[in-house]
């Protein structure tokens, strides 16, 4: 993979790129938002290691931009020390793909890159996903809601790939986590920031409810005259 790692911390920086080089990975740097944004507009990498608390420009303030004024749909991975809930939430709202907590393992964020990146659509399944009035072409990544084109980050888009394949079925949490993320799934978390970002995209305010939480057991999705 061609990677970009923007972090401001020189150790933390010096560490992953000789540890990703180490494993075949072709890694550029930037030490700060504002360079990092342009070498992030001006290449083409599969993927993006992102800390929040940058000089010149923050982490959050770069997705927006990389994902809003630019348009680019570039894989994302935040590397953060803060480790709310909301804090999590607002890096994906941003459009960060994934998160991993300071401190974290060199192995996790190789492993996590390579999740994210991961695009193979499996042969032998509909291109085509539609309950209600939400529609999701796998093959090009247009997600739709009536007239309304809906933007979610790589993760978002393979639940609701999930969960639309099994409507109306529940999906379970431990089903969800191993389709994202294996047998390493990340801290109790995660599943739950990644599900709130795709609920507040997909449900404005005014539409119909599709996502529901079946308590103890998972999650659906379905038409609301299917829902128990």
């Amino acid at each position: 993979m061609r990677l970009l790692i923007i972090e401001d911390n020189r150790d933390i920086a010096a560490n992953l790129m000789d540890f990703l080089s180490a494993h075949g990975h072709v890694v550029d740097l930037a030490g700060d938002g504002v360079g990092g944004l342009h070498l992030a507009l001006v290449n083409d990498y599969d993927a993006i290691v992102l800390d929040i608390l940058l000089p010149g420009m923050d982490g959050i303030t770069l997705c927006r931009k990389l994902r809003g004024e630019a348009g680019r749909r570039t894989p994302v991975l935040i590397l953060t020390a803060l480790d709310s809930l909301d804090d999590k939430v607002r890096g994906l709202e941003a459009g960060a793909d994934d998160y991993v907590i300071k401190p974290f393992a060199l192995r996790e964020v190789e492993a996590r890159l390579r999740t994210i990146t991961r695009r193979a659509l499996p042969q032998g399944l509909a291109s085509k996903l539609r309950v209600s009035d939400l529609c999701f072409d796998v093959e090009t990544y247009r997600v739709t809601r009536g007239e309304r084109v809906i933007e979610l980050p790589p993760i978002c888009l393979k639940l609701l790939e999930l969960l639309m394949r099994a409507s109306p079925k529940v999906v379970s949490r431990k089903e969800m986590e191993a389709a994202i993320w294996g047998d390493r799934p990340p801290d109790s978390d995660a599943l739950k920031a990644h599900l709130h970002v795709l609920r507040n995209t997909v449900e404005k305010p005014g539409d119909t409810n599709l996502l529901r939480t079946v308590r103890g057991v998972g999650y659906q999705l379905t038409e609301p005259h299917a829902a128990p």
